[in-house]
């Protein structure tokens, strides 16, 4: 198989770690604006949360594509124009006030955004720099920086919004993807990919031979509901805990900032555990944790401790699944193609997203609470926990005869 000549490892995980930290920070508190500018316009939740819903699912369609361009273009150039999708997006949110023109804007410049910039796109390279005995650390890493984002930007967001206004806060956010966005992908520079040898294989065959695998048609149904679960708590807990009397909007901040914090914890060691013990059982665990969690969180008499300690055992399994979903892929298929392989995937995993954004604000305006989104949420951990058990992390045959890095 030919290469591309890389940037070292070190270079790679600081650059891709402050991109993510960025792209999933910000994108960790849109749940934030759901009151603020619903009021401003008149919406109903159902509205924003559309909008929501359509941004995830943009970002899933749209990651295939990100992966085919990263291929040919590199990671570096597909970053930037991520960038400026992302500020071009926040901006768009900022400044219009049509709903179908909001949700069909922000969802496609948004979408767009987070499929040059977050996992997707960043782990072709690093798993094409990492070792292969350090991949599913690195992996870690990189869900790691993440998870920081999340934590650092709860309050950052939640503060430029008392502080700035709800617009003006997408302004300066805007402001701050360029500056720092832009430098740290030219850090991802990639030197042309050698001719081909003639035996390489193609694209096209790569997608016939991934959704012929059953272990990856299993892990993309099992990430449908990562997606499901994630994006429901990320953007609906703050009305959520509103509705059940916690009007104090800084323990909504705190419990979104300790998922963010304690999953810096889980995305690495998650990552660690991979190198040592069988990926898929680390996936079944994790799922089966996260319905017990919400099971005794529902259970509970609702506190602030609750709500806090529900946040933190959550973190812990927030993205713990992303290196571990990452690192079967690449031992199976290799890292050729694993931006874009890791695409499709994840294109799964935001059809979850969307459903579980969207089925939230619909379920909640046509009953009016939330009751049976979450219990769609435990029967789909279930079913997770249970079809990632037979996923078989293998090798292809053909990998046996291919260098490690392949």
């Amino acid at each position: 198989m030919t290469e591309r000549h890389l940037p070292d490892l070190k270079t790679v995980l600081i650059a891709t770690g402050l991109i993510l930290t960025l792209a999933m920070g910000i994108r960790h508190g849109f749940g934030f604006w759901l009151q603020p500018l619903s009021a401003a316009h008149g919406w109903t939740r159902e509205t924003y949360s559309s909008a929501m819903a359509w941004q995830n699912l943009m970002w899933g369609a749209f990651g295939p594509l990100a992966g085919i361009a990263i291929e040919r273009f590199g990671t570096m150039k597909v970053v930037i124009f991520g960038a400026c999708c992302y500020a071009g997006g926040l901006l768009w949110m900022a400044t219009v006030s049509h709903p179908v023109l909001f949700i069909a804007g922000s969802g496609v410049l948004l979408g767009a955004a987070l499929a040059c910039t977050a996992f997707g796109a960043v782990s072709g390279i690093i798993g094409r720099t990492a070792p292969l005995e350090k991949r599913s650390w690195a992996f870690g890493i990189s869900s790691a920086a993440s998870s920081f984002g999340q934590f650092m930007m709860m309050p950052v967001e939640q503060s430029l919004i008392t502080q700035a206004g709800w617009q003006n806060a997408f302004f300066l956010l805007a402001a701050v993807v360029m500056m720092l966005m832009v430098p740290m992908a030219l850090r991802l520079r990639e030197a042309p990919r050698a001719a081909s040898t003639g035996n390489e294989q193609s694209i096209s065959a790569a997608i016939r031979e991934a959704f012929g695998h059953r272990s990856f048609l299993l892990l993309t149904a099992g990430y449908f509901v990562c997606g499901f679960q994630v994006v429901f708590i990320g953007v609906h807990m703050p009305s959520y805990l509103k509705d059940q009397g916690i009007t104090d909007g800084s323990i909504a901040v705190t419990a979104l900032a300790l998922i963010g914090l304690f999953n810096i914890f889980g995305s690495y060691y998650a990552g660690k555990l991979g190198g040592i013990y069988k990926k898929p059982y680390l996936l079944s665990g994790i799922y089966s944790a996260r319905t017990a969690v919400i099971a005794l969180f529902l259970l509970a008499p609702l506190t602030s401790y609750s709500v806090y300690l529900f946040s933190a055992a959550m973190g812990l399994l927030w993205l713990s699944t992303v290196p571990l979903t990452n690192g079967v892929i690449a031992g199976i298929f290799g890292v050729r193609y694993l931006s874009m392989l890791s695409g499709f995937v994840f294109f799964s995993h935001q059809l979850g997203s969307f459903s579980g954004v969207w089925l939230g604000g619909y379920l909640y305006t046509r009953f009016g609470s939330y009751n049976v989104v979450w219990g769609i949420t435990l029967a789909l951990g279930i079913f997770a926990a249970l079809i990632n058990l037979p996923v078989s992390e293998k090798p292809l045959s053909r990998m046996n005869a291919a260098p490690q890095n392949s």
